[in-house]
Formats: C-alpha cells, structure tokens, sequence
C-alpha cells in the first residue's frame, strides 16, 4: 500500500530556527534492508513517549523511531510551547467533573515525567512553570470564561479571575476585559524541547530521520519502504496524527485543521523598560476556542496563533502563510499598538488533528499495529501520556490508567466526504466569526 502524503515544512518554523543545536543532525536516514523488533513512525512528542517507554520495557529489543522530516521540525515542535495541566472541557456535568479530574492526574503524571528527563538531561528549552491565562475582550465570550470558572470551582481547581486592569499589569496590553489565571500550565520552546528529547532516549532505540515511508505492507512482519531503504519489524506503531488515516487502518474518525503561528523580532532593551517593565513571560490563550493564542518568550519575543483553515491534503500554500500572516499583523497590533514598528521574524503553519467527540485513537488497530491520533489540540501533554501508556499496552502491563485511557479515547465516525469538507469548513467559519475581536 503506498502512503501519498507527506509531512511539509509550511513555513518557517520559529521555535527551530531560535535552537541553538538547529545544525546538528541528530541522526541518518534511512538506508538499506534493515530489521527492528519494533518499529515507531513518527518523531514527535508522541512517537518519542512510546521510544522512551518502550526502550525501558524491552532493554535488551532493538527499537526503531523514524521520522520524515528532521527531528524538531514536525508538528511537536510547531505549537505554542503549551505543556497543560488542567482541561479545556467545560461541561459541568457529573462526568464530566470526574473525568476531567483524571485527565488532570494524566496531564500532572506528563509534566513530572517531561520534567525529570529535562533535568536529568539538561535540556535547554526555557522550560517555565509559567501558568496560563485565559482571557476574553468581546462580552459574550466572558460567557466562556464564566462557564470555566465553575467548572474549576466543581473540580476544585485553584484559579484566580482577574479584570481589566489586573491583566494589564501582567500582560502590557489592556486588550483583555477579564481573564482566568491557572498556575502549573507549563511553558517551553518545543522545537528545543523535542529536540533534547530525542537526545535522551536509550541507546536500543535507532533514530532515523528524513526518511518519510512511502509505502507499507501489514503481513506477519510488517514492512515498510522509504525512498533509500526499507525496514521489518514484528510490531508497529503508527504515532503520526493528522497522517494516521494515510496508513489505511483508521478511517472518518479525524479531521486535520491548519492553524499558524509568527513570531516577533525580540524587542529592545528599551521597548522592554517603556512597554514591559516588570512583565514576566506568560501564555495566554483565548476564551473563544477560535480565538488568538499569545506568548510572551523569556527571549523577549511575542508570538500570536490564530486562523483555521481546514486542508485535507495537509499541506499550506504561500497564499495560507500569507494570508496568516496578515492576520497576525491585526491582532498584534490591537493588543500591543506601540509596537507595530515591530516585525515578525517567522511565520509557519502546523495541523491540529481534531475528532468530532474531542476523543483520541488509542490502542490495537491490526495484528502487531498499534496507534495514536486525533490530539484535539492538546498534544504535548496528551502524547506524552498516551504514548506511555500505548507501551504498557503493547508491554501488557495493566492500570486504572491504562484502563481509563482506552475506555475514553474512542473517537467517533465523522461523515465521509463530501460531507466532511462541507461540514468542517461551515464550522471554522462559524467559530472564528464568533470569536470576532477574540481573533
């Protein structure tokens, strides 16, 4: 079976291109008739998880993690450099409550086990326990942030709910109208993180990269093909998001959204002692879930995220990056007006892979395949989590966790196209003509 699409750059990604290692090559491609007893496709947060669990599992079992770009270029290392401890949900439902205190648990087990290998390895990702802010400016999203607010309360999660004012003095903008302030939201630079990540994994995982697979085989063995080599292996595991359904054992159960990112030139010294005096890095992200994501960097940069677009052939064109880029311009310069000399170094785009009930794939998908996908947005946590778990899984090693996992990542059938094209793209618009000013 051959694989037609492939991961792209779409752009040109910031959080890279600020790594001080960005030159180095961290591994080969893929070349030759090779053999693995395990074999994981895809070299992000997820991908690295399953190496890294595995590896401890299986010490003595040759592990092979193969990526299509290079490793710090895929979508991992795209985002907003969120590592989060509380959900997003805010149904306030029984549950909803119950389960939401799990994912919290799962979310606080990811960010320990992250941490611990940060510092062991001494990765230099500006890793932050930075908190989040959730903030709104059009009176009907504060609905959203008034809904959050007692979903917190009925989960017992501490917050604080800060008004205009307030926000100012943190954020040097007073854009915002109110906002929700949550502490142990962790913030890094992803590219570097993912980077030092697969610098630490164990010496009997073999890391390829460059090597994206054009074509697979499901036999006894499983085979897979790159354009110099080819690569068996007893089991395999899928960690590819938006690209699961390439490999042609998921089907309508994920929808990929394009979203992009700039970031700005860092300011100057003086910039920072006239606008940004006494302002500590932060994150924010909106209370519409169409709305703008905004970071503040230790490096003195601000980054903007908005825009979805819906791109079945996952990929981005100029005309996407630019008019992203132009929308970027927009919504920075109405939060931070004294800066619109200030221009953005980077822009680039990434996918977020989205399923109709917000539930992930996880788990057996054929004899000696295993995967993960549909994200929902809230990858760095999730995958690590998820990807742990899938190694215990694969390991049969049992848990309430595991248990608790499998039973509540079971996305649900999307309509096939073209239905699916229709309906996702009436919905993008919707909501980010209802996040409005929130963008």
């Amino acid at each position: 079976m051959k694989i037609k699409r492939f991961p792209n750059l779409d752009g040109d990604i910031g959080w890279l291109e600020l790594c001080e290692d960005k030159e180095e090559n961290l591994a080969q491609r893929l070349r030759g008739d090779l053999n693995s007893d395990i074999c994981i496709i895809g070299g992000g947060i997820t991908g690295f998880a399953v190496a890294n669990s595995l590896a401890k599992h299986y010490p003595n079992s040759k592990i092979s993690l193969i990526e299509a770009l290079k490793f710090g270029q895929g979508v991992s290392s795209r985002n907003a450099g969120f590592i989060i401890d509380l959900p997003h949900n805010v149904d306030n439902s029984l549950e909803s409550i119950e389960k939401d205190k799990k994912i919290h648990e799962l979310n606080c087990f990811a960010i320990k086990y992250l941490e611990e290998i940060v510092k062991e390895n001494q990765i230099n990702c500006s890793w932050q326990k930075a908190g989040k802010y959730m903030c709104a400016n059009e009176e009907k999203n504060i609905r959203g942030l008034d809904d959050f607010e007692k979903h917190l309360k009925l989960c017992s999660f501490d917050f604080e709910r800060l008004n205009a004012n307030e926000l100012e003095k943190r954020l040097a903008t007073s854009y915002y109208k109110e906002g929700i302030y949550t502490a142990n939201n962790i913030l890094v630079n992803p590219a570097a993180l993912m980077r030092g990540l697969i610098k630490s994994l164990a010496k009997n995982v073999n890391l390829f990269e460059q090597s994206p697979v054009i074509e697979i085989k499901y036999d006894k063995k499983k085979k897979i093909k790159t354009h110099l080599g080819s690569m068996e292996c007893e089991i395999l595991v899928l960690c590819v998001d938006s690209y699961l359904e390439e490999f042609k054992l998921v089907k309508n159960r994920q929808a990929p959204i394009f979203t992009y990112a700039s970031l700005s030139e860092r300011l100057s010294d003086e910039e920072l002692n006239k606008y940004f005096k006494d302002i500590k890095p932060y994150g924010l992200t909106s209370a519409h879930p169409a709305g703008t994501t905004i970071r503040f960097t230790p490096d003195k940069r601000i980054f903007i995220r908005n825009i979805l677009d819906y791109l079945p052939e996952l990929r981005c064109s100029e005309h996407d990056l630019r008019r992203a880029f132009e929308q970027h311009r927009l919504s920075f310069e109405a939060r931070f007006p004294k800066l619109k000399h200030k221009i953005f170094d980077f822009t680039w785009g990434g996918t977020l892979c989205m399923s109709l009930n917000q539930q992930g794939i996880f788990g057996k998908l054929y004899d000696g395949v295993y995967g993960i996908g549909a994200s929902n947005g809230v990858g760095m946590a999730k995958g690590v989590y998820l990807g742990h778990y899938l190694a215990d899984l694969i390991a049969n090693k049992d848990s309430e966790n595991l248990r608790f996992i499998t039973n509540n990542n079971k996305a649900s059938l999307i309509p096939p196209d073209p239905l699916k094209s229709v309906g996702a793209k009436i919905r993008l618009w919707y909501e980010q003509k209802n996040a409005a000013k929130d963008i």
